[in-house]
């Protein structure tokens, strides 16, 4: 007699099916079309392959190439046959690690002696293919970690030894399709054929283990679709992103640069660059002054003893710029990987009572961390950035309206930057290991309340994350989809509950007893660096006109009218109004042009007759004409539209 199981499905229905029934079946007994598009089952909650028994009563989602895990799944997948790939064409290579990235997959691969320049991609593509059409099956199958190491020590591949070197016994599980056996914990989809289409994008060296003391190996980058149209359409938006590439359109509009000399990863802000950074931070400012928060200044470099009370020596010391030696024996300074120790210390500074607080503390404080030098990427990832940090100390029946708050400036920034499309991801406690964190249990519920309740207040689209809180405290991040559709984690607020211990911060309540405050970290951009980036390629280098470091160009048709072009724009410059003159003895046409290159905002043409009648030829970028104004009505239009984008 046959064992029924009871399968709830996302909609809240229950069916009941045999015990060891697949998602594949159960998305066949719903339709045959559902049948063909599923890539793997969520089963309570965690992602399986299609193909595997579920043998007790579960809840089920069936996930296609619509989800994130679907393709995630197929991207993991996607790394295998890469792999197999590999193996068949460069027999007795070896395999680091092949996981799923935000957008396609990579192999780390040791190929001993040989060397890959890129033109044999297209043989690996062609390969994969290939091997797609064979529709083999990813099969998983249990493993000792006897016979696993066995396996590897014949084939004589070190790192999947390495690997299996911090597995357990009874966890070890291998896949294969066709003829490629793999060490992996899965999820798979059902078999290779639903690879359609694949693009080898890029090849990187990678040290093993992230370790510049191991060997290098080869990162072999793809991305795979289930249609030829989507890869087409995808490759379509790679060139798109490349033209927006901010380390290009950093060069070409002058923004910054990088030097040798002064070290990787540490960003020179040249004159334009400087000024469209100043009023980023000036627009920062003013919105932070209206919410009162209170500006601070700290060191760059801290002493030793500060990173050993907060903690963050002993978490990252190592792995971090090493100390500073001064000629005092045993003295010890750190380059500032973060701000909050010193605003700990501002705040320690003198006694606060319950009635003074919240109090909020800003500053736009440069901190240094080491990244790898294979992990430095334009403004993206750097050793040298500043945060525009905040730190608010405050009551815990204070934390749900600081909350709100915040999330308003998050938003207000987004508005005023064209950054529409968002999300927040609420993350959260793992109630399954509450030892992980530091805090007491009434203080977590609280302030895990209070996100939520704050999130949902004011309308944001949220996803929920259980086990990525901090250890000190839970936090909402935003998510930001650009014009391309990329998503960037920008704008953070996260609740700390160690930093206060650590400090011993205090403040006498109502009850005249001591308490110790909430601290709430935010970072509406993260850091100008990053920030000034992602909006670079989010806005392909057309700044808002309130941020564009060169607002106008006025073109004079001959040297003749030079003088009244530095007439026009001495007025402009009273109102705030910035930019240049193009004296260049060129004709205005090639003028004209080069501007548009230079993507400036708007064009001032003067010739004989705007002198005659003290008028302006406005051109605007991408426009065209707008025909002739007044100073006076080129200034109020100007700042009609600033207003507009500025107004809360």
């Amino acid at each position: 007699m046959s064992q029924l199981i009871k399968i709830t499905l996302p909609d809240g229905t229950v069916k009941e099916y045999e015990k060891g029934t697949t998602g594949l079946q159960i998305a066949a007994s719903i339709s045959e079309g559902l049948a063909r598009n599923v890539l793997a089952a969520k089963v309570n909650g965690q992602v399986w392959d299609a193909t595997r028994a579920i043998d007790t009563d579960s809840t089920i989602q069936l996930l296609t190439w619509n989800d994130g895990e679907g393709k995630n799944t197929f991207w993991h997948s996607s790394a295998h046959l890469l792999a197999e790939a590999l193996e068949s064409l460069h027999p007795g290579i070896k395999f680091g690690i092949g996981p799923p990235i935000e957008t396609g997959f990579y192999y780390d691969v040791d190929f001993g002696d040989k060397t890959l320049d890129g033109s044999e991609l297209e043989a690996i593509e062609k390969k994969m293919i290939e091997l797609a059409r064979e529709k083999n099956e990813y099969i998983r199958s249990d493993v000792s970690k006897k016979d696993a190491v066995a396996y590897f020590e014949d084939k004589g591949d070190e790192y999947k030894l390495d690997l299996l070197e911090g597995l357990e016994d009874g966890t070890i599980t291998f896949y294969q399709q066709g003829n490629f056996v793999d060490l992996c914990r899965g999820p798979h989809i059902p078999n290779t054929g639903f690879v359609k289409a694949v693009k080898l994008t890029n090849i990187a060296g990678a040290y093993w283990r992230g370790d510049e003391k191991r060997k290098m190996l080869t990162r072999i980058y793809g991305v795979t679709f289930p249609k030829a149209k989507e890869l087409s359409e995808y490759l379509t938006l790679l060139e798109e992103a490349k033209k927006r590439d901010h380390r290009k359109l950093g060069r070409e509009l002058e923004l910054f640069m990088f030097s040798e000399k002064v070290g990787a990863g540490l960003p020179l802000w040249l004159p334009k660059g400087t000024l469209l950074r100043e009023r980023l931070v000036n627009f920062l400012k003013k919105a932070q002054d209206k919410a009162g928060y209170q500006q601070v200044i700290t060191p760059h470099i801290g002493h030793k003893v500060l990173y050993e009370t907060s903690g963050h020596y002993e978490k990252y010391g190592k792995d971090s710029f090493q100390p500073i030696a001064t000629p005092h024996e045993g003295e010890e300074f750190l380059l500032k990987p973060m701000n909050c120790p010193h605003h700990c210390e501002i705040y320690k500074n003198k006694p606060h009572s319950y009635k003074e607080l919240p109090i909020r503390y800003a500053e736009f404080g440069t901190v240094y961390r080491y990244e790898q030098s294979g992990e430095l990427h334009g403004l993206t990832r750097v050793r040298g950035f500043t945060q525009d940090d905040a730190h608010i100390f405050c009551r815990p029946d204070q934390v749900k309206e600081e909350f709100i708050k915040v999330i308003d400036l998050v938003l207000y920034v987004f508005k005023a930057l064209g950054f529409d499309d968002y999300t927040a991801q609420i993350s959260l406690r793992d109630p399954e290991n509450p030892s992980k964190y530091i805090g007491g249990d009434e203080n977590w519920d609280k302030a895990e309340a209070a996100i939520i309740e704050a999130a949902a207040e004011k309308g944001l689209i949220t996803v929920t994350e259980l086990g990525e809180a901090a250890f000190y405290g839970p936090k909402l991040d935003f998510m930001v989809k650009d014009a391309l559709g990329r998503k960037w984690q920008l704008g953070t607020i996260q609740v700390d509950y160690n930093l206060p211990e650590r400090f011993e911060l205090e403040y006498i309540g109502s009850d005249n007893q001591k308490h110790r405050p909430v601290m709430i970290h935010r970072a509406p951009f993260g850091s100008l660096e990053r920030f000034v980036a992602v909006l670079i390629e989010h806005c392909a280098g057309n700044f808002p006109l309130w941020l564009s470091p060169e607002q106008i160009n006025i073109l004079p048709i001959s040297e003749k009218y030079v003088e009244y072009a530095e007439e026009i724009k001495s007025i402009l410059e009273e109102v705030g109004i910035s930019g240049s003159i193009d004296n260049r003895d060129e004709k205005i046409g090639r003028k004209i042009r080069d501007s548009e290159v230079k993507k400036v905002p708007f064009m001032l043409i003067v010739g004989e007759k705007e002198q005659e009648e003290r008028k302006l030829s406005v051109r605007k970028h991408g426009e065209g004409d707008l025909g002739n104004f007044s100073p006076e009505e080129f200034i109020n239009y100007f700042q009609g539209i600033i207003s507009a984008s500025l107004s809360k």
